[in-house]
């Protein structure tokens, strides 16, 4: 079959001046959308529900053009952000001509938009109102068709399938992970589809285990969304409709702009990075200066997966789109514009662009880091960093919690890496003890720095974590990792980081090794322990 060849191109919009921007509006329109989509994040922390979106903030918000093309985002889950806007594209193609004020939908679709299944997004058309058209008198607009859409996308605590938490280790199909929702409605014209939503989630053939939770954190992205509307609302009925969406065009030209400039100073290369199963990353990295374009090429990369790595194709999109943002100075917001002189190359059947029904819940949190950090490599300009989200679920029938760990950072040609951060596509924060302990039955015995785990180098990568969970009645744990037999890589002579350990501490006094993917029963008193990867070193050590 042939490759998947992604090439943006994008039709003027509506209004759209061929005029340069003001730099000065330019500036401001920057910052007021990234601010719609922060009072959007603050409303979605504020009224959720889930330790998940409360408190470790495993949620991003952001507004799309008329198109569904990503305009702004605030600074949340960057594996979220660079992939949210293929699901709202993806309602536009199924429903577009029938959306209506007052309608929201929601979507997780892995092969139409989504991630994985626990990433629900919630999207909400944005109709302007007659008041917020009342000052509008050039050109009326079609009060008839959406001008904006506003997406709230949230890791739900459990979404169903065959372990508590919905981050099985051994699925090997996409129903094994939970509940699929594809473009569903959640809400018809101002009416919340409870029952309707509340079959769907417990019928499917493994169902939620807490249907209460999903809903109250599904109308707390749907209040989220609802401050993006009545916000660009706002904008319009202050600046007008001509002249927002003018601005929403410029802000992602702007973006564009600065990615070609980078594109400048770059230098053609290739990596290949090993994963712990035997499975690889290959990316060619190919400058066009004339163009001031690149194209990024994962041929060589190994087919689809009888695991769970496989990473839908809009995965390995927000990969790309976030490490490119990440070479940009300039303080622009992640947006569709940096994708315009990218060409992306995802070979039909890889593992980066697998065919339904495979499963592929690792491929987000997991083969997504790869993805990164072996795009750095190509590049040069960053060793590996700890590659791995360190993935922990544990649960019963009563409590489902979820938590990704952070580990040691890369170093680079002119910093050291960093001790026990979040890295690359994840930027979910740690829940606090005294919530974790107060919400589920476990003991946090301990949380303290892996020393020595970064790798050695002039300058010497971060180090991991040492975390240790005490179980206080018996649930079924789980990690979902990598990094445990391949370790991060170091560059131009520096010392690859330290592969991470999972282990198993049992009350009565046995050790059980894990693997890098393992379900486990625990009992009172049984202690889980992970010890994450090091980051890469950078240079020779002197």
């Amino acid at each position: 079959a042939a490759p998947l060849l992604l090439r943006r191109r994008f039709a003027n919009t509506p209004g759209h001046s061929p005029t340069p921007p003001d730099p000065v509006l330019l500036e401001i329109f920057n910052n007021l959308f990234r601010a719609v989509a922060e009072e959007m994040g603050i409303t979605l922390q504020n009224t959720s529900y889930s330790v998940n979106i409360k408190e470790r903030l495993d949620f991003s918000c952001a507004l799309f053009d008329h198109q569904g093309q990503l305009v702004a985002n605030a600074p949340h889950i960057p594996v979220h952000l660079g992939s949210m806007g293929e699901s709202v594209q993806s309602l536009i193609r199924a429903k577009g001509q029938r959306l209506k004020p007052g309608d929201v939908y929601l979507q997780n679709n892995p092969y139409n938009g989504g991630t994985h299944l626990p990433d629900i997004t919630v999207i909400t058309p944005v109709f302007l109102t007659q008041a917020a058209a009342a000052g509008i008198t050039a050109s009326p607009p079609n009060l008839a068709q959406p001008h904006f859409y506003v997406a709230s996308r949230g890791h739900h605590a459990d979404i169903g399938g065959i372990t508590p938490g919905s981050m099985p280790p051994t699925s090997t199909t996409i129903a094994e992970e939970g509940v699929l929702l594809d473009n569903v409605q959640l809400v018809d014209q101002g009416r919340f589809l409870d029952r309707e939503l509340l079959d769907r989630l417990t019928a499917a053939p493994y169902p939620v285990r807490n249907p209460s939770q999903n809903i109250a954190d599904l109308q707390a992205q749907i209040a989220a969304n609802e401050k993006g509307v009545q916000e660009l609302h706002k904008l319009v009925s202050h600046y007008g409709l001509e002249q927002v969406q003018t601005y929403m065009q410029h802000v992602q030209d702007n973006a564009e702009a600065c990615v070609r400039r980078v594109i400048d100073r770059l230098q053609n290369g290739q990596f290949t990075y090993p994963m712990d199963d035997g499975s690889q990353i290959t990316v060619q990295v190919t400058v066009d200066r004339q163009r001031r374009s690149a194209h990024i090429d994962f041929t060589g990369t190994s087919p689809q997966r009888p695991n769970n790595f496989n990473a839908p194709a809009a995965v390995g999109k927000a990969a790309v789109l976030y490490v490119f943002r990440t070479l940009v100075d300039d303080d622009i917001p992640l947006n569709a514009g940096c994708l315009k002189p990218l060409q992306i190359t995802l070979p039909t059947g890889s593992m980066l662009n697998p065919e339904d029904p495979a499963a592929v819940v690792a491929g987000n949190v997991e083969t997504s880091q790869v993805i990164t950090d072996a795009l750095y490599g190509a590049l040069g300009v960053m060793a590996g960093s700890q590659g791995t989200m360190n993935n922990v679920t544990f649960g019963n029938e009563r409590h489902q919690y979820y938590e990704t760990i952070c580990g040691g950072s890369g170093a680079g040609p002119d910093f050291p890496g960093t001790d026990a951060v979040h890295t690359h596509m994840t930027n979910s924060r740690l829940t606090d003890p005294e919530v974790l302990e107060w919400r589920f039955p476990v003991l946090l015995k301990q949380f303290s720095i892996r020393q020595g785990s970064g790798g050695a180098g002039q300058y010497p990568g971060g180090n991991g974590i040492v975390r240790i969970l005490e179980f206080q009645e018996p649930m079924t744990a789980a990690i979902l990792s990598n990094h445990r037999r391949v370790p991060p890589f170091g560059l131009k002579g520096g010392h690859p980081g330290q592969v991470g350990e999972n282990t198993i501490l049992r009350a009565n006094g046995q050790i059980e090794t894990l693997p890098g993917q393992a379900t486990v029963a625990v009992s009172s008193g049984d202690r889980m322990c992970i010890a994450t990867p090091g980051g890469g070193g950078f240079g020779a050590p002197n």
